[in-house]
């Protein structure tokens, strides 16, 4: 509604997942292939008729209307979607349909109907996952190929994502009822983990006024998406010296031997550090620091200063660290500060 950025992912089996990403398209997709419900009762026939082919239905995605039900010339007029957006979106709803008719057979399940929601990807996409540790852990484990491999597949078809490309997602740290935790293969892929707080004072205030007046700030575009792949090109340029490299490693290593650093302290409280991609993730945040601070090198100041957002949701803590309310930033500050500084 409204060009709401949206990300979906749902794994329809071992090797296929479906994806439906980015600005929503306003039209729900009902897929029945038999005879129940409101459907029954609408058109006057018996529940549990299985058709001879399903039938597809589109709902007006609009909360002031009561998502109202409505046929695909209704949608052209109403400019909700393409001719072409239509036809691909029943293509993939049909086929979709097909998949998850095959796989719940094989569990002994007869599937009803179900619905969709399909999305459209522009030039630049930003994807926007909300709350997914809401999502059981199979659903979860379906972003993994579009965060790593940079596609997406649909049955036997794999399409690739435009760049830039870029996996956001926010975690709700206090409501954790149906919840389900995040593999630790899937929060590593994060680059980086951002603790936002609450706002100030003042910044509550403008927040009530603006809800209260309706005036939202308007976004303008203040770079193209090519001006932004060549930024990445850039920083992937600024010098890092091997002494830098070294301080990197020494910082994740610690996380994960800090007997040898001179941390027994914490050697109980850490049940497993920092991954390769740690090391990864701080050499490139570093780097990227660096070019916004205008310089074309990285010292050591620019390491610390990201050493937080990279390795805080990448060191996992025991129970014992848990029971002494002891974080991961605490964790961070004692190797930051045990590690020698080149």
């Amino acid at each position: 509604k409204a060009g709401i950025p949206t990300h979906f992912v749902q794994e329809l089996s071992e090797r296929e997942t479906l994806v439906k990403k980015v600005s929503i398209v306003p039209l729900e997709v009902i897929i029945r292939n038999i005879s129940a419900g409101h459907f029954a009762s609408r058109y006057g026939v018996e529940e549990g008729i299985v058709f001879d082919q399903p039938t597809i239905e589109f709902s007006y995605k609009n909360d002031d209307l009561h998502d109202p039900l409505l046929n695909e010339y209704h949608a052209l007029a109403l400019k909700l979607a393409t001719r072409e957006e239509i036809d691909l979106i029943k293509k993939y709803s049909f086929a979709v349909n097909d998949v998850l008719k095959a796989f719940w057979a094989e569990c002994g399940v007869t599937l009803v109907d179900f619905k969709l929601e399909f999305g459209k990807t522009a030039d630049g996409q930003i994807v926007l996952a909300d709350e997914i540790n809401r999502s059981p852990a199979k659903v979860q484990s379906a972003l993994l190929e579009a965060m790593q491999e940079r596609q997406v597949t649909i049955g036997d078809s794999t399409f690739k994502l435009p760049e830039p490309f870029l996996v956001m997602a926010t975690q709700n740290p206090v409501e954790q009822e149906g919840t389900y935790p995040l593999p630790e293969a899937q929060v590593d892929r994060f680059m980086l983990k951002v603790v936002v707080s609450y706002p100030k004072k003042e910044e509550e205030k403008q927040i009530i006024r603006m809800n209260n007046t309706g005036s939202f700030p308007k976004a303008n575009a203040v770079v193209r998406p090519e001006d932004i792949i060549r930024a990445r090109n850039v920083v992937r340029d600024v010098y890092m010296d091997e002494k830098i490299e070294r301080y990197i490693v020494d910082i994740v290593y610690a996380t994960r031997t800090p007997d040898d650093y001179g941390l027994g302290k914490i050697k109980d409280l850490i049940s497993f550090g920092g991954s390769p991609r740690a090391s990864i993730s701080l050499a490139a945040a570093s780097k990227a620091y660096a070019f916004i601070k205008r310089r074309g090198y990285v010292i050591p100041e620019d390491v610390r200063a990201v050493c937080n957002e990279v390795l805080r949701h990448r060191i996992g803590l025991t129970y014992e660290a848990e029971a002494e309310n002891v974080t991961t930033e605490q964790i961070i500050s004692e190797v930051i500060n045990a590690v020698v500084v080149p």
